[in-house]
């Protein structure tokens, strides 16, 4: 990295909830580079330069492999539901594309820190009693797999020393913007939202469901800590501290910071959605812990960070 310049820093997906944050974050010390399909507003930050398209396309591809990037945080993705729904394209982006990027990163011999926004869905479900850094992966949608696809080809980049990589395996993140999202985990955000407004909301877990979530605002300070760490940790994947929710208390907290009345959730629990989303188990996150990542710390913490985002 030459001395005369601030390093150099690619987010895809960088036109969504999280890279919006995360741009504006890494823009007062990199000089980034931020790609998606839409959402690249940052005509504001000087040290921004916005290349928008599809990940898919090998000319956009082509530019950004014209640089030599020191890092990489990879958001960009297809997420579980729309996954399902469209296969072809889920393969395209979450696979395919994703491995052109990684080998073009690793193409200019300069080893770059590489970050890449993997999922519990890799996992699977159901989970076992608890889940810690040696839980195996074993997932069941198709989005979980290209997951762990990827996961698996950013550690054997990083074995061949061709780039730093990890692979950050997010919670569920609130709270999201309204509007369709392709996320089956939506309900997460959308119970946000509706308490602010006071209006009705129908949650398809149980009171007693569990899982496990960060704020937009936590989520972003571990990635700038993964990026700033000095050397790539032994385990190219890392579970994410994350706060384990009961919705009861939940929505309890939610209704009280937005002077709403918890009475206006109901609980229509769905089989698939409570086996997927609402019995996470204990989580043990030891290496990341050990690395200095932290998650928001308290449920009032969480709460008033996801409401900040509305």
């Amino acid at each position: 990295m030459a001395a005369d310049r601030p390093p150099r820093v690619l987010v895809t997906g960088a036109g969504g909830f999280v890279g919006q944050a995360l741009v504006r974050a890494l823009a007062k010390d990199w000089n980034v580079t931020a790609t998606d399909q839409t959402g690249l507003g940052f005509a504001d930050l000087p040290g921004v330069t916005a290349l928008p398209g599809d990940l898919d396309d090998p000319e956009l591809i082509a530019n950004l492999a014209a640089t030599p990037f020191d890092a990489i945080v990879h958001l960009a993705t297809v997420p579980g539901g729309a996954a399902e729904a469209d296969p072809a394209l889920a393969t395209r982006i979450n696979v395919a594309a994703s491995m052109a990027l990684i080998d073009a990163a690793a193409a200019h011999g300069n080893c770059p820190r590489v970050l890449f926004a993997s999922s519990i869905a890799v996992f699977g479900d159901p989970l076992p009693a608890k889940v810690d850094d040696v839980t195996p992966a074993r997932p069941m949608l198709r989005y979980g797999a290209h997951k762990a696809m990827i996961e698996e080809w950013i550690a054997t980049m990083s074995r061949r020393g061709a780039i730093r990589g990890l692979s950050l395996r997010l919670p569920g993140i609130v709270a999201r913007p309204l509007g369709p999202s392709g996320m089956k985990s939506a309900f997460l955000s959308n119970l946000f939202h509706a308490l602010k407004a006071g209006a009705p909301i129908s949650l398809p877990v149980s009171a007693d469901a569990s899982c496990w979530l960060l704020s937009r605002h936590a989520l972003t300070g571990q990635i700038q800590h993964a990026l700033a760490l000095p050397a790539a940790p032994a385990d190219t994947r890392l579970n994410l501290p994350a706060l384990r929710v009961v919705f009861g208390d939940l929505v309890a907290e939610v209704a009280q910071k937005t002077g709403s009345a918890g009475s206006l959730v109901r609980y229509a629990p769905d089989p698939a959605i409570e086996a997927a989303f609402g019995r996470q188990p204990p989580l043990s996150t030891p290496r990341a812990n050990a690395l200095g990542l932290r998650h928001d710390g308290s449920l009032a913490a969480l709460v008033a960070h996801a409401l900040a985002d509305l």
